[in-house]
C-alpha cells in the first residue's frame, strides 16, 4: 500500500462536486485503502436518501476511473450516521476529577488479544509506581473479571458528596469496572447501541474512581456505538491500537487509526502494540518463529507515520496466566514482563511529548512522570 496512491485517491474524491462542502475536508472519508488496482473507500454521511448516497458512491468510482485507472476496483461502502454524530458535531468530554490520564486500547478486529495486553500494561505501570484503574467497555465480550480473578466479585455501592457511587472492584492494586461484574456469568448481553451507551457511561461517571494516574479503557474492537460514546463522553489522552503481525489484522488496525484520526475526533494515537510476535517455547527462549509474520507491524507503522511501542510473544505463560487470574506481568524477570516494561516505558514517552505539544489551554498534562522509577 502506498501513500502516494491514498494521496491519489483522496484528491480526486475531493475534487467531486458537492453542494456544501468538501468531503475529505468535512470529515465524511472515513478510511481509504489501495492495493494494487484494489480501492476501498468508507464513507459516513447523514443524508439518509438511497438515491443520495449511491449517487455519491457512483461519482466516486467514475472520479478514480476517468482520472486514475479504468481498471480499478472501486468499493465504496456508506454507514448512515445521525446529524449529531461527529460528523457535524464537535467532541465534547466531561473530564473526571482526580483521573489524569485517560488511555484508549483498541483493536481493528477481534481475537488479537487487546484484553491480555491492557491488563498487563496496567499491572506494569503499576509497578513502575503509578496508581492504576482499568474500565472494560467491551460490552458484549468483557474478559477483564476472569484475567483479574474477580469474575465473582460485585463493586459496592458508597455515598459520595450525597450521590450514590459504584466503588470498583480491586485486584492486585488496581481498579476495576466491568460489564461482566453485573451481568450473571454465561449470559448473553444483547443489548442495542443506545443501551450499551448508558451503561458504559454509568461506569464511566456513576462510578468512585478516586485518584488515578492512568484509566486505561479496553474497548470492543472495531469503531461502533461504544467508540463513538467514549470520544463524546470523556477527554481521552490517548489511544493504543493493538494488532497481530497478520495482514488482516492490520487492514482493521487500520480503519481504527482512520477512526482516530479524523478531525472531528483527533485522538492522539501513542503508537500499535505488535501482539503475538512471534513464537517461543519455554525450553527454547532463544529461538523465535513468525506464525503470523514477520515485521507486519514495524511495516504498517512506517506506511502510516505511527510509533511501534513494541512486540509481545507468544508464549504459553500468558495464556496460562490469563486463565488463571494472575498476569504474566507480575513476574518481573519473565520475557513477557520485560516486554512489557519496554511498551509502558515507550508509551510513557510518546504520551509525554504528546501533553508537552497542547497548548496551555488543554486539560491534560503529565504531573507524575519525573517522579516514576521503574522497579
Amino acid at each position: 500500500m502506498d501513500k502516494k496512491d491514498i494521496v491519489s485517491v483522496l484528491e480526486q474524491i475531493a475534487s467531486i462536486d458537492k453542494p456544501e462542502t468538501n468531503i475529505v475536508e468535512a470529515g465524511n472519508v472515513r478510511n481509504v485503502q489501495v492495493f494494487g488496482k484494489k480501492v476501498d473507500v468508507d464513507l459516513v454521511v447523514s443524508q439518509p436518501s438511497l438515491a443520495t448516497r449511491k449517487k455519491l458512491e457512483v461519482h466516486i468510482m467514475k472520479q478514480i476511473h476517468e482520472q486514475l485507472d479504468p481498471k480499478m476496483d472501486v468499493k465504496v461502502r456508506t454507514e448512515v450516521v445521525a446529524s449529531e454524530s461527529p460528523v457535524s458535531s464537535p467532541i465534547r468530554g466531561k473530564k473526571i476529577e482526580g483521573i489524569k490520564h485517560v488511555i484508549a486500547i483498541s483493536s481493528g478486529k477481534g481475537g488479537v488479544g487487546k484484553s491480555t495486553v491492557t491488563t498487563n500494561l496496567a499491572v506494569t505501570l503499576k509497578n513502575m509506581g503509578f496508581k492504576v484503574g482499568i474500565l472494560d467497555a467491551d460490552i458484549y465480550g468483557p474478559s477483564i473479571p476472569t484475567m483479574f480473578d474477580v469474575e465473582f466479585e460485585k463493586p459496592l455501592s458508597v455515598q459520595i458528596d450525597g450521590k450514590a457511587k459504584m466503588k470498583p472492584v480491586r485486584s492486585y492494586d488496581i481498579d476495576i469496572l466491568s460489564i461482566g461484574f453485573f451481568a450473571p456469568r454465561g449470559q448473553v448481553v444483547a443489548w442495542r447501541g443506545p443501551m450499551a451507551t448508558k451503561a458504559l457511561n454509568q461506569m464511566i461517571h456513576d462510578a468512585d474512581w478516586g485518584e488515578l494516574d492512568f484509566l486505561l479503557i479496553d474497548l470492543p474492537p472495531g469503531t461502533g456505538d461504544v467508540h463513538l460514546s467514549l470520544v463524546q463522553s470523556l477527554p481521552i489522552t490517548g489511544s493504543v491500537i493493538v494488532s497481530t503481525p497478520q495482514k488482516v489484522a492490520l487492514e482493521d488496525a487500520h480503519k481504527g487509526l482512520a477512526f482516530y484520526r479524523l478531525n472531528e475526533i483527533s485522538v492522539p494515537v501513542l503508537g500499535l502494540i505488535e501482539n503475538m510476535a512471534y513464537f517461543t517455547p519455554e525450553e527454547l527462549p532463544e529461538n523465535k518463529y513468525y506464525i503470523f509474520g514477520e515485521n507486519g507491524g514495524k511495516n504498517f507503522c512506517e506506511e502510516q507515520g505511527l510509533n511501534l511501542l513494541g512486540e509481545v510473544p507468544i508464549v504459553q505463560g500468558l495464556r496460562e496466566s490469563a486463565d488463571m487470574g494472575y498476569p504474566l506481568s507480575m513476574k518481573p524477570e519473565h520475557p513477557v514482563s520485560k516486554a512489557f516494561d519496554q511498551i509502558a516505558k515507550q508509551m510513557i514517552e510518546k504520551l509525554t511529548e504528546r501533553v508537552e505539544d497542547l497548548p496551555p489551554t488543554e486539560i491534560t498534562r503529565i504531573t507524575t512522570m519525573a517522579g516514576c522509577s521503574s522497579k
